[in-house]
Order: structure tokens, then sequence, then C-alpha cells
């Protein structure tokens, strides 16, 4: 079984953001669909009917991403209109780690794009790769663009 790697899922439909809310829920914070439905103080049945039909009602849309700790829905939402979802930088310092990521994140979307126009497959696959790749670009410069005018560092220990 592979390593689902978070960063990159990309649904294809609102279902599918739903699903994997509840999937990334249940694998880094062991919580069912009854646990998401308690903590956000609805009815299973009825929170499975909104899961099934992709019909949850707006206002309840962000406790339920909160509740499974990610925001898929939200971001299908945004893409399918056409738009690009960018975590707001705050112009921290990245480590080779990071980097390593986005470098790592590059030449993904580079073999799917060879792949893609040589045999024109993975036509989603590649979608979702370019989207992150996108998404990771415009963060890093937002953050490099940061440290013109940084902000007061309220997040670390002094």
């Amino acid at each position: 079984m592979s390593k689902t790697n978070w960063r990159n899922v990309r649904p294809s439909n609102i279902q599918d953001a739903f699903g994997w809310c509840i999937r990334y829920a249940k694998h880094k914070h062991n919580r069912s669909v009854e646990g998401i439905a308690d903590l956000m103080g609805v009815n299973h049945w009825t929170l499975y009917k909104w899961i099934g039909e992709g019909d949850m009602p707006a206002k309840l849309i962000r406790g339920f991403e909160m509740h499974c700790g990610t925001d898929y829905v939200s971001r299908w939402l945004v893409e399918s209109a056409g738009k690009m979802v960018i975590e707001v930088p705050r112009g921290k310092q990245c480590g080779a780690g990071e980097i390593h990521h986005f470098q790592s994140d590059c030449n993904a979307a580079t073999g799917l794009l060879i792949t893609f126009y040589g045999e024109l497959q993975g036509l989603d696959e590649t979608l979702a790769s370019l989207q992150t790749l996108l998404e990771q670009t415009a963060w890093h410069k937002g953050n490099v663009e940061k440290y013109r005018q940084p902000e007061l560092p309220f997040d670390e220990e002094g």
C-alpha cells in the first residue's frame, strides 16, 4: 500500500473532496464519521447524507474541515471556480527540507507533463501536480516579498 501524499491531493468533485476529508481525519486523527458528526453537533446519518450527496450547508463546511483537520472541500470550491488557493506567507525562513520538497514537486510535475504529452495519459494527476506546483511557487514568491516588510514574529519563542 503506497503512502498518501496529502499535500498533492486534488479532489475531482465535491463528493470526492468530502471523502478525502474523511480519509484524512481517519488517517491523521483517528476520527470516524460518527466522531466528526459528534464534534459538529449533528446526527451522523445527516452527515453521511451530506457527504454522499455533496450537499452540506455552506455555514457548516468550515467546522467540518476544522474537525477533519484539512480543507479539501474549500479548496475544491475555489479550484472549481478556476482560482488558486495559496496559504498566506509569513516571511519565514525556509530550510533545505522545504526547498527540497519544492524541487521534488517541480520534478514530479515535469515528469507527469512529459508523460502526458507523450502518451496522453494521466490527465488528472498532471493537473493536480501542476496546481500544487503553481500554489507552491506563488507561496514562495509571497514569502520572499515579505522580507521587504517583515511582520512581528509572534509565533516564535524569544
